[in-house]
């Protein structure tokens, strides 16, 4: 299983990086991380959008999905369902906690509760990760 170091390094060279997600922590039932709502990630009214809630849910599944991986595979989004629930205000910080709903060996589904810096659901995202063979 990588550590959280190292899986930090990862995402930090890849979108997830420019979207400032910062895992808090890792195992391979749960990923937690957080994510500053900036002007860039915000709808014109200074509320998280709604394509960034996506995407920082997106990231922690497949988070989840690759420390699940046996040597070998690769993984990929198949599908994702998102429930908008509240705003996240400029300037706060989100928090992202994926847990794994079944991980199995051709598929995994993460769901995602994202929440406001009160602890408030904003947004509910299921999805789910295809296992494939990595790319030789």
């Amino acid at each position: 299983m990588p550590d959280i170091d190292a899986m930090q390094k990862l995402l930090d060279n890849l979108f997830p990086g420019l979207m400032g997600v910062r895992l808090t922590a890792l195992a391979p039932d749960r990923v937690v991380a957080e994510m500053e709502v900036r002007p860039d990630l915000c709808t014109a009214g200074g509320i998280l959008h709604g394509g960034a809630y996506m995407a920082f849910a997106d990231t922690l599944g497949a988070v989840g999905t690759i420390v699940n991986l046996a040597e070998g595979k690769r993984t990929t989004t198949t599908d994702s369902s998102t429930k908008f629930i509240a705003g996240a205000h400029l300037g706060t910080t989100v928090t992202g906690t994926s847990v794994a709903v079944h991980r199995g060996r051709t598929t995994m589904v993460w769901q995602t509760s994202i929440t406001n810096a009160d602890g408030q659901l904003c947004a509910l995202v299921t999805q789910t990760q295809l296992v494939l063979e990595a790319a030789s």
